[in-house]
């Protein structure tokens, strides 16, 4: 199979992909969410074919095996542009799309450099170009454990950034899962200081370990990250439950960007079901946050892909972020066949990991095609990244300064 390579100025973003078969019907899943805002529609679809890749780099993938996944020979020729697991709107229909740690595992993503790509999009056509990027680096040292090049490149198997979000000064804060790390990188992608630990949280790959137990499931750490309205603080989300906290509970912690420390206060958003993952978290003002949450489940088995509203005010008291349900990605109303995939579209991937809010009625969302691996879509075949962007029934009244 041949592989596509990508260059700039070349249309990488293609409308359609083949239409699923029908879903069955699946039990109902437990949810202590309201539903206050209906069926969303479907406004904008665009697919970036699994097959590109960053011209003129370096292979990657040798550490899968030498046997086809999902029909695509290993190892690849080029670095894939692959794994979206963050975007960061830069207005006029461009992205920051952040890649995460390669393969799904430490040990065999030591090939996979991560890197920031830029994204421009039309979704209402699905034409659009990868117009570059950058790879994160570490020139300057501020790693002290071990990395695996000594170019100082990050690969996959160093971190696994997971959640991106662009400050005020147009650098980049990233949630690591691996630590879990808080990561400062230049407009660049030099990283600027130390990784921040998470006080008295450790994942099994924490490189600074030391032998020492963990309280955190393997690569659960901060998966969402959300900028508050002023600037100021910043908002990691873990993806795991951290050892002695009631099943299903992940922690929301603020950091405080002026003071570099994390601050006394902390919040908890409760899964629906234990099982459950979240894939991203965006501020819509001072107490309210959209979060993906959804099951490890793709395609026909897919059944919870959802977009929760929670409120930190936690009015009903009971220790908790209060949840609405804004948007189930598997029920979009899709009045214009957007795509070719029916009057009721689907978004049924494993994980979907990129979410940012256009206005107050729109967002935008992203999967993490997680290639080769995920084929979601279309069984047997990898998953693109796909791009959507859905209206919801109602005003999100976000703050206007989240809305950019």
């Amino acid at each position: 199979m041949k592989h596509a390579l990508l260059a700039a100025g070349v249309t990488a973003l293609i409308l359609g992909l083949a239409t699923p078969a029908t879903a069955e019907p699946h039990p109902a899943e437990p949810a202590r969410g309201t539903d206050g805002y209906g069926q969303a529609t479907l406004t904008g679809f665009a697919s970036l074919a699994a097959e590109t890749f960053v011209p003129d780099s370096e292979p990657s993938g040798a550490l899968l095996g030498a046997n086809p996944i999902n029909g695509l020979t290993l190892p690849f020729p080029n670095q894939p542009v692959q794994g979206f697991s963050g975007i960061v709107p830069r207005g006029g229909g461009v992205y920051d799309m952040l890649s995460d740690n390669g393969y799904g595992r430490k040990n065999n993503s030591a090939d996979f450099l991560l890197r920031v790509h830029r994204v421009k999009a039309d979704l209402s056509t699905g034409q659009g170009n990868v117009l570059g990027g950058f790879n994160l680096t570490d020139p300057n040292g501020h790693i002290t454990f071990p990395l695996t090049r000594e170019d100082r490149t990050l690969t996959g198997a160093d971190i696994d950034v997971e959640s991106i979000l662009r400050a005020a000064d147009g650098t980049y804060w990233m949630g690591d899962e691996f630590g879990p790390f808080l990561l400062h990188f230049s407009p660049t992608g030099e990283l600027l200081s130390p990784p921040v630990p998470l006080p008295g949280v450790q994942a099994p790959e924490n490189p600074l370990l030391n032998g020492a137990q963990p309280n955190l499931g393997s690569s659960k750490g901060f998966e969402g990250i959300a900028r508050s309205v002023k600037g100021r603080h910043i908002y990691p989300l873990l993806e795991g439950t951290v050892t002695g906290d009631p099943a299903g509970t992940l922690r929301l912690y603020e950091y405080d960007l002026r003071k570099r420390t994390y601050t006394d206060k902390r919040w908890t958003y409760r899964l629906d079901a234990p099982r459950h993952s979240i894939g991203d978290a965006v501020a819509v003002d001072r107490h309210r946050f959209l979060i993906i949450e959804r099951d490890g489940r793709q395609g026909d088995a897919a059944a919870v892909k959802k977009v929760y509203l929670a409120d930190t005010r936690d009015r009903d008291a009971d220790g908790l972020m209060d949840k609405t349900l804004v948007a189930d990605l598997l029920n979009i109303a899709n009045p214009h066949g957007l795509g070719g995939l029916g009057e009721t579209f689907r978004f049924p991937f494993e994980t979907i990991e990129n979410l940012a809010i256009l206005d107050n009625h729109t967002l935008i969302i992203a999967n993490d095609n997680n290639l080769p691996f995920s084929s979601g879509r279309t069984p047997g075949k990898p998953d693109n990244n796909e791009f959507i962007t859905i209206k919801l029934t109602r005003s999100l009244n976000a703050d206007p300064r989240v809305i950019r």
